[in-house]
């Protein structure tokens, strides 16, 4: 009962916070940084997984780990080729879809 109860509330609140975000116009850009808050969320976890430090990756990528801060920061502007060298320090392949 008390999951039903906290889905709904979680759901009336999401709601909210939609049609707030749509009447600001500002829809796209919350989706943006949600999607990139993944996509780090991500890369952190499979280093966790890994237990490889943000030094190891940027020695991997041949980078500077100021480099890996950036890609793991979602309010930086990171390229899609930084995100493949990233996932392939990690030995995984980027993919993106369109839906």
């Amino acid at each position: 009962m008390l999951k039903t109860v906290l889905a709904g509330y979680f759901l009336h609140s999401l709601t909210k916070k939609l049609f707030y975000f749509m009447e600001e116009g500002i829809c796209d850009e919350v989706n943006e940084l949600a999607a990139k808050r993944l996509i780090s969320y991500q890369l952190q976890q499979a280093m966790r997984d890994q237990k490889l430090s943000k030094s190891t990756i940027a020695k991997k990528m041949k980078t500077s780990r100021v480099a890996v801060d950036n890609i793991l920061d979602p309010t930086f502007n990171t390229s899609i080729d930084s995100l493949e060298r990233f996932a392939c320090a990690l030995g995984k392949k980027l993919t993106i879809s369109l839906n």
